[in-house]
This record gives C-alpha cells, sequence and structure tokens, in this order.
C-alpha cells in the first residue's frame, strides 16, 4: 500500500520543528488495507471493554484521578512509556536517522536524559506531597488561588498545543486507512478519546497506555531483529552497508549536521530535557502508586522501556536505509520516497514483514495517539476540576461529587474543543504547537515545580511573576521566530532569530522567580519561607501523604 499522508504523524514528534513541512497537502486516500482496519477494530473493541471494565471500579475522586493509587511500579512504567513511545517518535526519530543518521539521536537522548531528572530530582517528593496534580505541590507552600491558577493555565496551555498536533495526525491517519471524510475521522477520534476518560478515567487510560506499550514494543523488536538478521547481527556490518547506499555515505555516522547553530541546539537540549519534567500528564502519573518507592520504580522501568525503545528506533532508521532506501519498489519515478522520508518506517514493515505486518504497525500507529490523546484529556479536566473549580473558585470546600461532575463536563468541553481545533488546523503547519508545549513545560511548569520542593526562600510572588514571565515570554519567542514569524505569517526575517525559545524563556522564569522573591519581605513572604521546612521534612519521610494539601 502506498502510504503518503502518514507522514503527518511525524507532526506529533516531540520535537515537531524537524518536520516543519510534512503537513502541508491533502491527505490522497489510499487502496484499503483490509489487516489494518481489522487490527484497528479489535484494538477499540478492547479498549471499550477495558472502559466497561474500568468504569465498574471508578467510584471515588481518587479512582478517577489516580486509579485510587492502586497501580503498580512497573505498570506505571509501562504507562508513562507509553506517553513517550508515540507514533511520531516511532516514525519521526526512525525518520531522522534515516535521512541523518547519528544525528538523529539528538532527540532520543534528549528525552531520555530528562528521566534522570525526574527520578532523582521530582519523583518522590512528588509522590509525597501531592495528591491528584502536580499543582498540589507547587501550592503546599505558597498562596492556594494565584499559584493553582497558573498551573492550571500553563497546564491547559500545554494539553491544548498537544491535543492539535495529535487530532490533525490521528485523523489523517484514519482519513487514510477507511477513505473517510477528514472531518468524520477528527470526531471518531474525538468520541473515541472522551469516552475513555468520562467513564474509566485514570484507571482504563493506564491500561489503554500499557496495551499500546507493548503492541509498539512488540512491533519495533520485531522490525529491529529483521533488520539485524539481514546483515547476521553485526552491527559494524549494518551501518557499513548503509553508508554505502545512503547519498551522504560516510557523513551519517558523523554528528553536527542536523541542528548546527549552537544556540538553537542549546535552546532544544534544555526543552526536552527540562519539558519532560514539567509535562502535566506525565507528572499525574506518579499519583497512581502507592508510595514514594513505587514512584521511583515507575520512572525506572520508564526509563528502561523508553531507552530500549529509542535503541530499536535507531536500528530501525539505519534498517530503513539499507532495505528501504536502496529498493525502487518504495520510490516514485523520480527516486523519491513515496510518502516523503518519514514514511522510512512504513515502508521498512512492509519490506520485513509483508502487507499483514504493515497493517500492524499502521493499527499500532493510530492506537499510540488514541492513548496519548486520553491522557492528555484527563490532565486537561484534572486541572480544571480540581486545581480551578475545586481550589480557587470553591476555595477547597467543594464536594467530592461537584468535582467529578466538573471534571467530566471538562471531559466532554475538552473533547468538542479537541474536534474544533483539529478542523480548523487540518490545512495548517501546526509541528510548530508540540514544541511549543515542550517550551511552555519547561519554562513555566517546571521553574516553579522544583523551586518549591528544593528552595526556601521562594515566594508566591516570585513564582507567580517567574512563571506568568516563562509561558509569556516562550509563546512570544516562538511567535516571533523562523517558524510562525516567517514560515506560517509571511514575513522575510524572523524577529527571534532561533527556532526554539527554552534558552531565554527558562532564563526568564528562573531568574524573576529568583529576584522577585529575594526582595520580597512581606509578612506572608517570611511564612512561606518558614513553611518550606514543614514541607521538606514531609518530603522525606512520605509523612500524611495522603492528606490534603489545602490550607
Amino acid at each position: 500500500m502506498k502510504i503518503r499522508s502518514l507522514a503527518a504523524l511525524s507532526l506529533l514528534a516531540l520535537s515537531p520543528l524537524a518536520y516543519a513541512d510534512a503537513i502541508g497537502g491533502e491527505v490522497k486516500r489510499q487502496p484499503l488495507n483490509v489487516e489494518a482496519i481489522i487490527m484497528f477494530v479489535l484494538f477499540v473493541c478492547l479498549t471499550l471493554y477495558i472502559t466497561y471494565w474500568a468504569s465498574k471500579r471508578t467510584r471515588s475522586r481518587s479512582d478517577y484521578y489516580t486509579a485510587g493509587g492502586k497501580i503498580t511500579g512497573f505498570q506505571n512504567g509501562l504507562a508513562i512509556a507509553g506517553d513517550f513511545m508515540s507514533a511520531a517518535s516511532f516514525l519521526g526519530i526512525s525518520a531522522l536517522v534515516y535521512t541523518s543518521g547519528y544525528d538523529g539521536l539528538i532527540y532520543s537522548i534528549g528525552f531520555l536524559i530528562g528521566w534522570p531528572i525526574i527520578l532523582f530530582l521530582i519523583a518522590e517528593r512528588l509522590r509525597n506531597l501531592g495528591k491528584y496534580t502536580f499543582a498540589d505541590v507547587a501550592s503546599y507552600r505558597l498562596k492556594q488561588k494565584p499559584i493553582r491558577t497558573l498551573s492550571a493555565c500553563g497546564s491547559l496551555v500545554v494539553v491544548a498545543l498537544y491535543l492539535i498536533a495529535q487530532m490533525v495526525g490521528a485523523g489523517k491517519l484514519i482519513q487514510l486507512l477507511f477513505g473517510l471524510n477528514y472531518h468524520v475521522a477528527v470526531i471518531l477520534v474525538g468520541i473515541l478519546m472522551v469516552l475513555y476518560v468520562l467513564f474509566g478515567g485514570m484507571l482504563a487510560t493506564t491500561w489503554v497506555q500499557i496495551i499500546k506499550a507493548v503492541l509498539l514494543l512488540s512491533g519495533a523488536s520485531f522490525m529491529a531483529i529483521m533488520v539485524m538478521k539481514s546483515v547476521n547481527f553485526n552491527f559494524n556490518e549494518l551501518f557499513l552497508q548503509a553508508t554505502k547506499v545512503h547519498p551522504k555515505g560516510l557523513a551519517i555516522m558523523s554528528p553536527g549536521g542536523l541542528v548546527s547553530d549552537p544556540i538553537s541546539a542549546l535552546s532544544l537540549g534544555l526543552a526536552l530535557m527540562f519539558g519532560t519534567a514539567g509535562l502535566p500528564h506525565i507528572l499525574m502519573r506518579f499519583f497512581t502508586v502507592s508510595d514514594a518507592k513505587e514512584a521511583r520504580k515507575s520512572v525506572f522501568y520508564a526509563t528502561g522501556f523508553i531507552g530500549y525503545f529509542y535503541i530499536l528506533t535507531f536500528i530501525i532508521g539505519f534498517g530503513a536505509i539499507l532495505l528501504v532506501g536502496s529498493n525502487p519498489m518504495f520510490k516514485d519515478a523520480s527516486g523519491v520516497l513515496l510518502g516523503g522520508n518519514n514514511m522510512a518506517a512504513v515502508h521498512l514493515a512492509d519490506a520485513v514483514g509483508g502487507s499483514f505486518f504493515l497493517g500492524f504497525i499502521s493499527a499500532v500507529a493510530f492506537a499510540t495517539i488514541l492513548a496519548v490523546v486520553s491522557g492528555l484529556t484527563l490532565a486537561g479536566a484534572s486541572a480544571v476540576s480540581h486545581d480551578l473549580y475545586a481550589n480557587v473558585i470553591k476555595s477547597g470546600k467543594a464536594t467530592e461529587r461537584n468535582e467529578l461532575k466538573v471534571s467530566k463536563i471538562t471531559t466532554v468541553a475538552l473533547g468538542v474543543v479537541a474536534i474544533g481545533l483539529g478542523i480548523l488546523f487540518e490545512k495548517q503547519n501546526i509541528a510548530f504547537m508540540v514544541g511549543l508545549a515542550f517550551s511552555i513545560a519547561a519554562s513555566c511548569n517546571f521553574p516553579i515545580i522544583i523551586l518549591s520542593m528544593y528552595w526556601p526562600k521562594l515566594t508566591t510572588r516570585g513564582a507567580m511573576i517567574g512563571g506568568w514571565l516563562g509561558l509569556i515570554s516562550a509563546v512570544t519567542l516562538m511567535i516571533l521566530g523562523p517558524t510562525i514569524w516567517v514560515q506560517i505569517l509571511g514575513h522575510e526575517k524572523a524577529i527571534y532569530p532561533y527556532e526554539y525559545p527554552a534558552l531565554f524563556s527558562m532564563a526568564a522564569a528562573f531568574i524573576g522567580t529568583w529576584f522577585f522573591s529575594i526582595t520580597d519581605t512581606s509578612l506572608n513572604a517570611q511564612q512561606e519561607r518558614i513553611r518550606f521546612y514543614p514541607q521538606f521534612v514531609r518530603s522525606q519521610t512520605g509523612y500524611g501523604a495522603s492528606e490534603s494539601t489545602s490550607h
């Protein structure tokens, strides 16, 4: 099957600016892949059954937000890995290796380095201090209303930007496989997403992620094994043959060609490393386990699964060079890879497993998107219901029933918004939005959460000014940068010359938080500094971790 528009899925990669032109055209419907459709239907039926099963076990607010804290460290680690092992990581990173060789690993390494930060600095304290969202931690020693408002706004912006890219990619994939109208495809994805979250909550979302992660790891492992089998499991032979057939030759084994500008490279690295530790749907997962020990296990297992997955994508990328790049059946008359370079992994699936395995990979690609949008929707709904409604509007006096009601209403609203934005951005270059989401997470969420855990002099005034500075500067610099200002808005020259804003927006957030905290001499600031020490003791011992964090 000649799949051209699956390349749009690479937009969903966590490093999207590398694929800025991937979604420029219309989806051209292809002959139906019966195997893919059957597997897709089986997956949907299985996950709907899981949702029904989870709905019978979701009775309280704790069950809905955090699966009652009954997920094991291993299960949670696999579910967290599922959030990162997206269709785009699979297609996008393997495509970068296919085109740039060794340099394609820059994104994989950036993502992976973020996990030790979470493991050693955040996971244990997050579980001990929080209850449902990371705003519980950020607001523990500071004023509830302003900090929760900032945290909720940062979370909702990240969720919205992520959802747009996911919905557009998922809609185009369904349009491709089923021959459906794009609008119908987006609506279908939105409905499934709402059903998972509305009825199954975190329990259903977690098991959908686990199943998806197992399927994707299995498929990628098979592809990597078949690639290595073709070179007698000899890496030297793989690289040697790849350099012989690749147009760049030995240059694909050298770093430095993909991101040559040092400022952009540093900004990209900061966004990937620290943005990982500020993603609301990732941080929320640490509340699904029973204690800090299981939280640490979650990160340990997630790091292992993600690291293994990125090794597989590296092998798949070089395997595509060898088995796809040199095969004319996967190219058009002009010698260009059908569907673009982002289709390298999909063509490799066809080369090593035939149409049946191609159908399996296509169905798994959709499953990854559906699982991610479910997690994003739940994170957004919890930010509105728990942070804004229960603790800002109702000042901590909302009943559990009303809070759950607001959460479910928000879930439906987010589904409608996601469908609307997916339709609105159908023909737009939306690749920059996921990059902006990571930059915002690194510039707004991460500084506040890390400083609230470790810096005794932090005050509400400093956190508010620094957090808003990070949020606003990240958005502003991205708009003034080459991607939006030149490519989308059509101006001749970018005002901000770099593609990634994290270096400057993170600096603005940390400096602003530091300066306006140390210059805050109010009585409230002194009380907040004193309150740090009980928080520190609680984070070390875990005492009272299940108690409410409102005060």
